[in-house]
């Protein structure tokens, strides 16, 4: 099972440093993107998720994939365009899909992409697809209040579209995953949902003793208690992965993690003594685009010669759930 390609998408409208500097006392531009290692980040105002997903399957295709040998769509989102019916039923007649083919979404953020790897490795592994496209989008600028300067900051809007199928020399190799859902309440939007439906009074914002603004309405993160998280879960399931593969750390070319901050990447390069040539940042002009910040560091990594042909490249997605996963992938 290999990756084939990737394309990505993302909005129009940019949000830079400059301009959150002249919203947040106190909070300059070089300070944000020391924070964050973000300086500017695309925002959705008029596109959903299924508009972005449109893009980049458009742009896919237009490298040469042929969309009628698709059989199965895999679209990973939280940010859906309707409760019901799924994102992925609309994506599917939205760029011509066969109708012959199945689709269906994946509600998870940021372990969404290599979980849907996973998903792809076992529905070409069973015969059930022969080709696969999973598809990446998310929206969460829509989620936040514009005055919660914990987040504001750091999250972008994008898609990804990646095609998988049985053949090729490339090889998706054995995975590891991981949930907590304890944690569930340290990355949240509280209300929207059957539990908590939003009323005017859950709408209204109050400001928290670190100075960020936001409603019951809005993504709420506690940003310390995830990145206890994430320097305890990922530094164990990338060794789990390694051994699973049957690898060492040194046979990894490439770490592509998902790109959460620039600042928690860096925690977790030297907590496991990564050497920084083989360890890939690339969010400052996109930001953390939640489920699409794996597939488009792989595509800007080959772009820049930094992933060819024959690499071995590890990647660990983690985050909202709280959920992890890794695998290793043969470029």
């Amino acid at each position: 099972m290999q990756i084939q390609t990737i394309a990505y998408a993302l909005p129009d409208q940019v949000l830079d440093n400059r301009t959150l500097s002249q919203l947040y006392t106190g909070w300059s531009e070089e300070k944000i993107f020391n924070k964050t290692g973000v300086s500017k980040r695309h925002v959705a105002v008029t596109e959903t998720a299924v508009d972005l997903a449109e893009n980049a399957c458009n742009q896919l295709f237009a490298q040469g994939v042929d969309k009628t040998q698709v059989d199965f769509l895999l679209l990973c989102t939280q940010s859906p365009d309707y409760r019901l019916p799924s994102s992925a039923c609309i994506l599917q007649d939205r760029i011509g899909l066969p109708k012959s083919c199945g689709a269906t979404d994946i509600d998870l953020g940021c372990s969404g992409y290599v979980y849907g790897l996973a998903f792809a490795k076992g529905l070409l592994a069973t015969g059930m697809a022969r080709k696969v496209l999973l598809v990446t989008s998310d929206t969460y600028t829509k989620y936040l209040h514009p005055m919660d300067r914990s987040v504001r900051t750091i999250f972008g809007d994008g898609a990804a579209a990646t095609l998988i199928t049985g053949d090729g020399a490339g090889e998706i190799g054995e995975f590891v995953f991981g949930t907590d859902g304890s944690g569930a309440g340290q990355l949240i939007i509280p209300t929207g949902g059957s539990k908590e439906p939003m009323t005017p009074e859950s709408g209204v914002a109050v400001e928290d003793k670190f100075g960020n603004v936001r409603s019951r309405d809005n993504l709420y993160m506690n940003g310390q208690s995830i990145f206890r998280f994430t320097l305890r879960v990922v530094p164990k399931a990338v060794e789990e992965v390694l051994e699973k593969n049957g690898m060492r750390k040194e046979d990894i070319d490439l770490y592509v993690f998902h790109q959460a901050n620039a600042f928690m990447l860096q925690a977790l390069r030297k907590e496991m003594d990564l050497p920084e040539e083989k360890f890939y940042i690339n969010m400052e002009d996109v930001g953390n685009t939640v489920s699409s910040t794996i597939p488009i560091a792989l595509k800007r990594a080959e772009e820049e010669g930094r992933l060819t042909r024959g690499m071995n490249v590890m990647m660990a997605g983690f985050g909202v759930g709280l959920s992890w996963a890794a695998t290793i992938v043969r470029w």
